[in-house]
């Protein structure tokens, strides 16, 4: 049983030799913090993930919450976990310390987050949410709220989610129904259903505190009209101890008491394919018309204050899904290498010694694929975690943090779950059965593609929004980035014919972009649309190899005796790359201009 999960020796390559992690030191907003510091928070990361989160994965997969009594009961492995996590800071770790954070680095949190997401991903899916809730709250939130809830989040005392989808709308936030009406006494009365709530109920903390999306009474139809909520199903009240002043929340203050309930009701638990440590709920807001929630910024701002946590969530599931095909990659290499069967080619003597199955062709094509896909991908999430942290000083930072954030989720899902099949396929009849894990960790990877906004929606984002913002800025951005990265690989000596391929998709990226958004201009939106899916796999393509360039060259930079097989599959995972997966574009560029319509113009009944 593997339990490399992420290789410490990759995570170092990618913070040291590709991304020189130290250099964020000399930001103000990091300056406390070493290479020595970073480090730290990485062991105790590790050690978590492997001694306690792994062991725990299977037992949560096999015993999914129940719902009884209508309350949702949850693996109790998780009343282990959950204090190590808190202690761990793993809620506030990129937050300040006057909300109690370590202001790390989100490239450092995310490698630290990808450990424990690779040993079990459900786990941490609770702590992830939390934190994505408590800052909407620090950064949106008034002084009440932030007393009365933030501070209860990031201690751990309570947990968080987003609630956004409902039966009838699915993706669509525009059409949210959820009805807040307001009172004299400073909060709303909401009534309505959401549905796959991830964390929505449990027994592990004795809070839940929601942000919901929901329509104030009056409100225009449309995205205008959705305000952002913060429902807890407990509902505070004002009669608890003095506790002293917080520099986050300004004066003393009384800690919140609770009440028996806030008529926030679980409806049911989904029973899911894969994270199934997690419960998904149906929860009704308001049976008793008496669930209140208390308004979140400004009114009719509510899916552009949600977008903070849903562009973060993104992200992390970016690194949920290349965690998920990081350790199946691991438990397929291992099982390859240790696996016995069949000969040579040549070897036609039955008595030869049967051969572990890594020396087959076959078997090293899919594994070569899965590093290729795993490390490339891990590359891309943790780079655009180096734009996140770069972002609040540097312009071009933050337009290449929006534009990766749709290629990272859907690159890491879609691919990822390719790369977890072929680790099932490696393991033959075993990979098809229970007894083994890839099985597991296929189920869990495929929600990826569809949480947080499906692979539809993120193509259309990058192409329809990002790509085409501000005449096209980021793009320019990210090919500046991809040109200095081959100046930097022709230095290292990289190979000519690889940084010409890369050249030529980049410039073919580049002219069909320039196509398309004419296209749109014209009036034909559609059109230039049709085809967002084969432009987002196109873009992804470029963007990973751009990855591998960069890894290459440090291969060449620092290629040495004492590591010479890890800086060699590095170079054979580029060439592979190059060889392979770049060819593709011009594919899918000549398919995305092309027009092809046969989708659109099939009717419903030809289906």
């Amino acid at each position: 049983m593997a339990n490399a999960l992420i290789p410490d020796r990759e995570v170092s390559f990618l913070l040291d030799e590709v991304l020189d992690v130290s250099a964020l030191c000399t930001l103000p907003a990091f300056a406390e913090h070493s290479r020595e510091t970073f480090e730290l928070f990485l062991k105790s990361c590790r050690e978590l993930a492997r001694e306690v989160l792994l062991p725990s994965y299977r037992p949560m997969d096999e015993l999914a919450p129940r719902f009884e009594g209508g309350r949702v009961k949850i693996h109790p492995a998780m009343r282990e976990i959950w204090p190590r996590l808190v202690e761990l800071g793993i809620l506030s770790a990129t937050r300040g310390p006057e909300v109690g954070g370590q202001r790390l680095p989100a490239t450092v949190a995310i490698l630290g987050n990808a450990y424990l997401m690779a040993a079990n991903l459900s786990a941490v899916g609770y702590a992830g949410l939390t934190t994505g809730a408590a800052h909407l709250l620090e950064t949106f939130g008034d002084g009440f709220l932030k007393r009365t809830f933030m501070e209860r989040m990031y201690a751990g005392d309570w947990t968080g989610t987003m609630a956004l989808t409902e039966p009838h709308a699915g993706s669509s936030l525009a059409d949210v129904q959820t009805r807040a009406v307001p009172t004299a006494f400073g909060h709303y009365l909401l009534s309505g259903s959401k549905v796959f709530i991830t964390g929505a109920d449990q027994d592990l903390t004795e809070n839940v505190v929601h942000l919901v999306l929901a329509r104030i009474e009056g409100a225009p139809l449309g995205t205008k009209g959705v305000s952002l909520f913060c429902v807890p199903r407990l509902r505070p009240t004002a009669d608890g101890p003095e506790e002293p002043a917080s520099p986050a929340t300004g004066g003393g203050r009384k800690a919140a008491a609770l009440e028996e309930d806030n008529d926030v009701a679980t409806a049911g638990v989904f029973h899911k394919l894969g994270w199934r440590g997690i419960p998904s709920c149906a929860i009704n807001f308001g049976e008793r018309g008496d669930c209140r929630g208390w308004l979140v910024g400004k009114a009719g701002r509510g899916l552009n204050h949600m977008f903070q946590m849903m562009n973060e969530a993104r992200l992390g599931v970016a690194a949920h899904a290349a965690a998920t095909a990081s350790v199946a990659y691991q438990e397929s290499l291992e099982y390859a290498k240790a696996r016995p069967q069949g000969r040579k080619p040549l070897a036609k003597d039955a008595t030869t010694p049967q051969v572990p199955i890594v020396e087959h062709a076959d078997v090293r094509r899919m594994l070569l694929r899965q590093k290729a896909i795993v490390e490339g991908a891990l590359s891309l999430i943790v780079t655009a975690a180096r734009y996140h942290d770069l972002a609040e000083s540097d312009e071009n930072a933050r337009l290449l943090l929006d534009l990766l954030t749709p290629v990272a989720k859907t690159f890491a899902a879609d691919r990822g779950f390719e790369s977890n099949v072929l680790s099932v396929q490696i393991h033959g009849g075993y990979g098809y059965t229970s007894e083994y894990r890839p099985e597991a960790w296929l189920r869990d990877q495929k929600l990826n593609s569809i949480h947080e906004g499906t692979s539809g929606i993120q193509s259309l984002d990058l192409l329809g929004r990002k790509v085409m913002m501000n005449g096209g800025a980021a793009l320019l951005a990210f090919a500046q980035e991809v040109e200095g990265a081959l100046s930097r690989a022709e230095r290292a000596g990289v190979d000519e014919s690889w940084r010409s391929a890369l050249l030529s998709a980049l410039q073919t990226l580049g002219d069909l972009t320039q196509h398309l958004g004419a296209v749109g201009l014209s009036g034909d939106v559609e059109a230039m649309l049709r085809h967002s899916a084969d432009y987002l796999e196109l873009f992804s393509i470029v963007a990973v190899g751009w990855q591998w360039m960069l890894h290459a060259a440090a291969a060449k930079e620092a290629r040495g005796p004492a590591s010479e097989t890890f800086y060699a599959g590095k170079l054979a995972a580029a060439q592979y790359w190059f060889n392979t997966e770049i060819p593709r574009v011009a594919q899918l560029a000549a398919l995305c201009r092309s027009g092809e319509d046969s989708y659109v113009r099939i009717p419903v009944e030809g289906f």
